[in-house]
């Protein structure tokens, strides 16, 4: 049963610590909680450790809609521009980081388009869109009219060619799904970078970048659960399912060094960022 409340938030922008203030100035989250939280991308989501946000609910259990975050991002976005400025930073936004913007009660709230709306009139100087969900389509054009405003890019999770791992649930939107809406959005005129994260065990690395290659997209990000959930060790992960699972696929799919393994297998096809730069929108391609 998925608890659902509607809530009003006093601030939508956080300005960025950890793991993010290599990737942008500020973080924005729509939501309190996730829809998608019991689904294959939920299993190993670093959030699920956040008690703050969970307060002993469990993950996928709750969400809580912020129905006043479009007018709160435009009340408070000038001064969280200065901010930034002040610590020769550009004011760039990660939307989202704890939460899916195109979870599914998005298309009862609209929450995360009332914010893309408010950014049309104070568009922030950089965005990075981040989503697992196909969702994103009811949007697209009104993110293609905003990258107008702004340096803005789209990264769509796509953990690799696997659609299930042996005893996880399914992922919001099939493999096939997600690349083609790769492919939709790189046709639409928006930059759209792949994300491998976290990492799984491939099937067949070299077949899966020419696919991703030939949806027109412009980088990958590979992120391993290693690093990719805040600690150094992967600990976060290792309390969750996700490691065992990924083991069964492929044993060394669980080290940091499969992750490098990929990355110079991608670089054949794409240029690539690892972790953090990644996000960042730091990449480099094979050297000839």
């Amino acid at each position: 049963m998925m608890e659902v409340k509607e809530v009003l938030c006093r601030s939508i922008l956080t300005r960025t610590s950890g793991y993010l203030k290599a990737v942008s100035s500020h973080s924005l989250n729509p939501y309190i909680g996730c829809g998608f939280g019991r689904s294959a991308c939920g299993v190993g989501c670093y959030v699920r450790a956040n008690h703050w946000l969970t307060r002993g609910r469990p993950w996928g259990g709750f969400v809580e809609a912020k129905t006043n975050a479009a007018d709160v991002y435009t009340a408070t976005c000038d001064a969280e521009q200065r901010w930034a400025e002040k610590r020769g930073l550009p004011f760039s936004i990660f939307f989202s980081s704890a939460t899916e913007p195109w979870q599914p009660l998005e298309k009862k709230f609209r929450i995360t388009r009332s914010i893309l709306q408010a950014m049309e009139q104070k568009p922030p100087q950089e965005l990075i869109l981040q989503t697992h969900s196909t969702g994103i389509r009811d949007d697209m054009k009104l993110i293609a009219g905003l990258a107008c405003a702004c340096d803005l890019r789209v990264q769509v999770s796509i953990e690799g060619d696997r659609d299930r791992l042996p005893g996880l649930p399914p992922p919001p939107a099939t493999v096939a799904d997600r690349i083609q809406l790769l492919r939709d959005l790189t046709d639409a005129g928006i930059l759209t970078v792949a994300c491998l994260s976290p990492l799984y065990p491939l099937r067949d690395a070299d077949a899966f970048f020419k696919r991703l290659a030939a949806t027109g997209i412009r980088a990958l990000v590979i992120d391993h659960f290693i690093l990719g959930d805040g600690t150094h060790d992967g600990s976060r992960t290792l309390k969750t399912g996700l490691p065992s699972a990924m083991a069964e696929a492929l044993a060394a799919s669980t080290t940091l060094s499969y992750r490098d393994h990929v990355a110079e297998i991608a670089r054949k096809y794409l240029p690539v960022g690892l972790s953090a730069e990644g996000f960042a929108g730091h990449y480099s391609a094979q050297h000839p």
